[in-house]
């Protein structure tokens, strides 16, 4: 493990935050871990927000470098250290799916999950039904996507699945029933084993389940 002086702001709850940890992992670099209490609101200090205006999670630190967005994350900590480009392709067309499929988990996916369940997370209101018509839809274009490929951009794991697979593992804390769509079910084992830190995700979604049920 490279162990460097990048301080990492997270909370481990936050898909977001995970899909960092999890490429870290990957990638072999260990990061220097700051928590942030959203709840005693530590990310509207004076001293977080000198460093992130925006204040959110996560945000990455490396020497003078100031870096959120877990996405752009991603992809800085691969071109720093994936020296072999085994997580993110050299390969313009590879790296364009690999672009593509994780944002469409950030755009479709993901917001998907935040548009049904945040809702009832923060105010308590009932999830609205028509929201979960975009869960379906959204599962059912990734189902498609994955046709024909062991993995979210072909037939080799990428940052793609890494993102994804935060989210994905986020759904399933909740009990949302993916496993009806065949290719996802056999991508998301596959990724299980494929993907490093997959242990330390998953105990980040037993806090994000917690959460979730304290607010049922």
């Amino acid at each position: 493990m490279l162990t460097l002086v990048m301080d990492f702001y997270y909370i481990p709850s936050s898909a977001p935050c995970r899909a960092v940890q999890m490429t870290a992992k990957a990638l072999g670099v260990e990061l220097n871990k700051k928590f942030l209490n959203l709840r005693k609101e530590e990310h509207l200090t004076p001293e977080f927000l000198k460093i992130n205006p925006q204040h959110t999670v996560p945000t990455l630190v490396d020497g003078d470098f100031i870096l959120w967005e877990s996405r752009v994350i991603m992809i800085y900590l691969c071109d720093k250290f994936d020296t072999e480009k085994k997580w993110y392709p050299a390969c313009p067309k590879q790296r364009a799916l690999v672009h593509h499929r994780m944002f469409f988990d950030l755009t479709t996916l993901n917001k998907s999950f935040a548009d049904y369940y945040y809702p009832t997370m923060l105010t308590g209101a009932p999830a609205d039904p028509n929201m979960l018509v975009n869960i379906e839809q959204a599962f059912t274009l990734f189902n498609t996507l994955l046709e024909g490929n062991k993995f979210a951009a072909g037939d080799f794991v990428t940052i793609a699945d890494i993102s994804l697979l935060s989210t994905v593992t986020t759904f399933d804390s909740v009990k949302y029933d993916f496993r009806k769509y065949a290719n996802v079910a056999r991508w998301y084992e596959e990724c299980k084993t494929a993907v490093p830190g997959y242990a330390e995700n998953l105990e980040g979604c037993k806090i994000f389940e917690k959460i979730f049920r304290n607010k049922l």
